[in-house]
């Protein structure tokens, strides 16, 4: 049924609030609920090209988006598909897909009109204002060339790769855009996963059924993953090679852009799959050329606590502990548990899983696309992990791991997460092949809505019903020095007697693009006192007042 004008309004906060009868729902429901695809529109289905000879890159999509790709204030959903390469040919009608959010729970799909349907064996997606027009422009990963498509600003994109430089080679993944060098632009990380481009393609031979299997990505060899520079003229320029980037080899498959140090640069943290994680340190210009340095050893973040390698797949950042510093976590393949590392405040990190049971939760999980959002709107980061298990045919011969797995969702008590999966709904009792994973509110109600992209699946989507009673301000910030994006701002807001603070940080999950908007959780108090905002590059607060709750409201960079 469609909403009524005035629903549309409030939901959009366009000249109403909307109320706090919208947060409550029947007590004991269900944190989440599956929107099922004949209720959204949503048909697409992964196709993960899968076949008897087991090619590596079959295993590891799909990503997965929202945005807002004709700016009418409500999240519209991308989605990554397999396409040709050089040993598979798909068959008609297999494509990426955009579908436009219609603003009453359904969606259309648009892919043809706007023209970014793909045609690679894409990987993931990261969307992202790179000219500062304020449009989002999406960029596709791939095994195979990548693909930058400019917003046309009607509904329309344009293949812009060539033009712009970006042609990259080999097999990419996860990607960011962030503004490492605070001039205003949004520059480009790539994770370049492993060397895949031999026409034999290495077999590790047969498994204990006879059968080929999805190789151990140890295997291979490892690759230099890339940053580019914003030119300001819609190209780019590679500049990873003048620094620890190029020098590293990696496995790259998730990246998270954040300020570790808070030194007002935006740092690097790369999940690599049976290699040392990266972490890569902004040192702003050394010697005339900008300077990352790689420093994930001493930082204690590069590998298991037993000083082994492990599989790192997804990664993400925020202030879990209320410290003011940014803390990381990494998922990684089941028996390697995942990590929860706590920022010490002086460039090292502490892993924090055990303490806060989610070495216990994920013993036997790999994990993928995950985010730290604060789902019930009390102003502390909660976390949800999307799992599944790579070799699909696992279960014949290790008994107590599934190749489809569980999600899980984490409440942040004071500090401590705790795993609160059993309420999450009926979509947390069941099992998935989860890859990319995505938070955005795509009904305009205040709470994050989570989108998962299942390996050779249908997407998962979850209406988020949680936060009864709690309140929320959303803010969509509008830089004008900085990056349009404000990608790298922190925010500080008072509620209820309490001050509490964010950082916008770029990228995160593993293949997948978030909502842009900051959703500010306020709990049961009933007004926000302030909000200030440090935009990227530095100088002083920007102070906000008299903002009305339940609503969403563009914050204008301050000239």
């Amino acid at each position: 049924m469609k909403l009524s004008r005035r629903e549309v309004l409030a939901m959009a906060g366009v000249g109403m609030t909307a109320g706090a009868g919208m947060l409550r729902g029947a007590e004991g429901a269900p944190l989440f609920e599956e929107v099922p695809a004949s209720v959204s529109g949503i048909t697409w289905t992964h196709d993960n090209a899968m076949s008897k000879e087991h090619y590596l890159p079959e295993a590891l999509g799909p990503g997965v988006a929202f945005l807002d790709y004709d700016n009418d204030g409500w999240m519209d959903i991308y989605l990554v598909n397999s396409g040709a390469c050089d040993f598979y040919q798909p068959g008609k009608g297999t494509r990426n897909a955009l579908y436009k959010n219609n603003r009453d729970g359904t969606f259309t799909d648009v892919t043809e009109k706007a023209g970014v349907g793909g045609g690679t064996f894409g990987m993931g997606v990261a969307v992202g204002d790179f000219d500062n027009d304020g449009w989002p422009d999406i960029f596709v990963t791939s095994y195979g060339k990548c693909i930058l498509y400019k917003n046309n600003r009607d509904g329309t994109f344009t293949d812009v790769t060539k033009k712009a430089g970006l042609e990259t080679p080999g097999w990419t993944t996860s990607a960011v855009w962030f503004d490492y060098d605070n001039d205003g632009r949004l520059d480009l990380f790539l994770c370049s996963f492993v060397d895949y481009g031999s026409s034999a393609h290495l077999s590790c031979g047969d498994n204990k059924l006879g059968k080929r299997y999805y190789c151990i990505p140890r295997f291979f060899k490892p690759t230099a993953s890339y940053l580019y520079h914003n030119n300001g003229d819609g190209t780019f320029t590679e500049v990873g090679r003048h620094t620890d980037i190029a020098r590293s080899l990696g496995k790259g498959l998730g990246v998270v852009a954040t300020d570790i140090n808070n030194d007002g640069r935006m740092d690097l943290f790369v999940a690599n799959d049976t290699v040392q994680n990266f972490l890569y340190a902004n040192r702003g210009m050394v010697g005339g050329k900008w300077q990352f340095e790689e420093i994930a050893l001493a930082a204690e973040v590069a590998f298991g606590e037993q000083g082994q390698p492990r599989s790192g797949m997804g990664v993400d950042a925020a202030d879990v502990f209320g410290t003011g510093y940014q803390d990381l976590f990494v998922a990684n393949v089941d028996q390697e548990m995942f990590s929860l590392y706590r920022n010490q405040k002086d460039e090292t990190f502490r892993d924090a899983a055990q303490a806060n049971g989610i070495a216990r939760s994920t013993r036997l999980l790999s994990g993928w696309g995950l985010k730290f959002f604060d789902y019930d709107n009390d102003g502390a980061v909660d976390l949800i992990l999307a799992n599944g298990h790579p070799d699909d045919m696992i279960e014949n011969y290790s008994p107590a791991v599934r190749y489809r797995e569980p999600l899980l969702l984490f409440h942040n008590d004071g500090g401590k997460l705790r795993d609160v999966s059993e309420a999450g709904g009926p979509a947390f009792g069941r099992n998935w092949p989860a890859r990319g994973l995505a938070v955005g509110d795509f009904d305009n109600d205040g709470r994050l809505d989570v989108l998962v992209g299942n390996n050779g699946g249908a997407p998962l989507l979850l209406r988020n019903r949680a936060g009864a009673g709690n309140h929320w301000v959303g803010l969509k910030l509008e830089g004008v020095r900085c990056n349009r994006d404000a990608v790298g701002a922190r925010i500080r807001w008072s509620a209820g007697g309490v001050v509490r603070s964010r950082m916008k940080t770029g990228g995160g999950s593993y293949l997948s693009s978030h909502d842009p908007r900051e959703v500010l959780g306020l709990g049961s108090a009933g007004k926000v006192d302030w909000v200030e905002i440090v935009w990227p590059g530095g100088g002083k607060a920007q102070r906000v007042e008299g903002l009305v709750v339940d609503r969403y409201v563009t914050v204008r960079q301050a000239v």
